[in-house]
């Protein structure tokens, strides 16, 4: 099993920025996808940004610009730095991992979740 810890989240003024961070611990493939999702509340949960054990990312477009994806593969760690920070930014955001191999090869686990709220 693998489990997820975000930390980072706050309140913010707009403009403002945070950076999120998502430790993976348990039994991690070396292939893999860690991303970061948000959700308000009666919302589907939204990609954010994901990024390949390899480097390639992938953005929202309300992302794009605004938030980098970068993670730390020997400490299993994602980081999700946002700068110019919106009202409609605010969510609770979500840290992903899919592996690519073993049992759950294909299968997201999250994280618990960590609030990100932003004043007008």
């Amino acid at each position: 099993q693998v489990q997820l810890v975000e930390s980072g989240g706050g309140l913010v003024q707009a403009g403002g920025s945070l950076r999120l961070s998502c430790r993976a611990s348990g039994i991690i493939f070396s292939i893999n996808t860690m991303g970061w999702y948000r959700q308000v509340p009666g919302k589907q949960r939204d990609l954010v940004a994901s990024i390949a054990s390899g480097g390639s990312t992938n953005y929202a477009d309300s992302a794009k610009g605004r938030f980098t994806i970068s993670r730390d593969n020997a400490k299993n760690t994602v980081f999700l730095q946002m700068n110019s920070l919106k009202p409609e930014d605010t969510a609770v955001y979500f840290c992903q991992y899919r592996p690519y191999g073993g049992a759950y090869s294909g299968s997201n686990f999250w994280g618990r979740g960590t609030q990100v709220t932003v004043s007008s």
